[in-house]
C-alpha cells in the first residue's frame, strides 16, 4: 500500500506518479527568473499559467536562496508573501508551499491559507520553525544545506556526500518528529545546487535511491540549475530547459516523488512519459 498525503482535498500517492511544484519567486534578485514575477499581478498570471499546465504545488518564495544571495529583512518576506497568497488562494485549490526559513513568515503564510512549509534549511536557521510547523499541523520539506545561502559555495568538503546528507535529513526528521510533526507529514530534499559543487549534485541523482530508507517522499529542485549551465555551456538560466528535462528524467528513474520545477508544462509533458516508462504497474 503506498503512502498517502492529503492536502486541499488533493491526494499525493506516493511511488504512483511524480508530483510537480511550480516555482513562484516574489523576488527581485532570483537566479532564473529574477523580477519577473515580483508584481502581486505578473505573479498571479503565472501562478495561474503553472495551475492550467498542470502544476500539484505552487511554491511561493519571498527571499531569493540563489548563492550569494542577501537576506531581506523580515516585514520585506512577509509582505511579499502575504501579497500574493491572498490573489491565489482564493481562486485555486492547489496546494500552496512558502519556500522560507523564517517561523514567523511559515505562520502568517499558513494563517493566509498555504498548505506546506518548505524549508531549506531543514529548521535548523530558525529555532523555532520545527516546533511552529507541529503547532500548525502542516507537511514541511526537509533539505540539506550546508552554510547559508550567503556562504554555501564555500561549504563544499564531505566526508561522504551521500551520507553526510543521509545523516543530516535522518537527523532533522527525528527532530520534526520530537517535537510533533508526522512522519507522514515530512519531506526530504538532498538540496541540489546548495552547498553541492557540479560533481557533487550528478553524485546525488546516482545516489538517489539510497535516501528511500528515510521512509520520506523525496523532493528534488534540479531547475536550471547552474551544473546543467557547466554541462551545455549555457550561461542563460531560461534556456536551460532541455537539460533540465534531462535531469528529471534522471530523478524520476531514481525513485524521486516532487520535482521542483520553473518550465512546469514543459516538465509535465517529460514526467508524464518518464513515468508511463519507468512506473508502469
Amino acid at each position: 500500500m503506498y503512502n498517502h498525503l492529503i492536502i486541499r482535498n488533493h491526494c499525493f500517492t506516493w511511488g504512483k506518479r511524480t508530483y510537480m511544484m511550480g516555482i513562484l519567486n516574489i523576488t527581485p534578485d532570483s537566479f532564473s527568473d529574477g523580477g519577473k514575477f515580483n508584481t502581486t499581478s505578473a505573479a498571479l498570471t503565472q501562478a495561474q499559467a503553472m495551475i492550467a499546465a498542470g502544476a500539484d504545488i505552487i511554491d511561493i518564495g519571498g527571499q531569493s536562496t540563489r548563492p550569494g544571495a542577501e537576506q531581506v529583512p523580515l516585514e520585506v518576506e512577509l509582505e511579499r508573501v502575504q501579497s500574493v497568497l491572498e490573489l491565489i488562494r482564493p481562486i485555486t485549490d492547489v496546494p500552496i508551499s512558502v519556500d522560507t526559513t523564517r517561523s514567523e513568515v511559515a505562520k502568517a503564510a499558513i494563517n493566509a491559507g498555504a498548505d506546506i512549509v518548505n524549508d531549506i534549511s531543514a529548521g535548523t536557521f530558525d529555532p523555532q520553525m520545527l516546533p511552529t510547523v507541529a503547532s500548525l499541523n502542516v507537511p514541511i520539506v526537509l533539505m540539506h544545506i550546508q552554510g547559508t545561502p550567503q556562504t554555501m559555495q564555500k561549504f563544499t568538503d564531505y566526508e561522504n556526500l551521500i551520507t553526510d546528507i543521509y545523516n543530516f535529513l535522518s537527523g532533522q526528521i527525528t527532530n520534526a518528529r520530537l517535537v510533533g510533526i508526522d512522519q507522514n507529514k515530512i519531506i526530504i530534499d538532498p538540496g541540489i545546487g546548495f552547498a553541492k559543487n557540479h560533481q557533487q549534485n550528478l553524485e546525488i541523482f546516482r545516489q538517489l535511491e539510497s535516501l528511500k530508507t528515510l521512509n520520506s517522499p523525496i523532493l528534488v529542485g534540479p531547475s536550471r540549475k547552474s551544473f546543467i549551465g557547466n554541462i551545455l555551456n549555457q550561461p542563460d538560466p531560461k534556456l536551460r530547459v532541455w537539460g533540465t528535462a534531462a535531469a528529471c528524467c534522471a530523478a524520476i528513474f531514481n525513485g524521486v516523488d516532487i520535482l521542483r520545477v520553473h518550465d512546469v508544462q514543459e516538465m509535465r509533458e517529460v514526467t508524464q512519459v518518464a513515468d508511463a516508462i519507468f512506473r508502469h504497474s
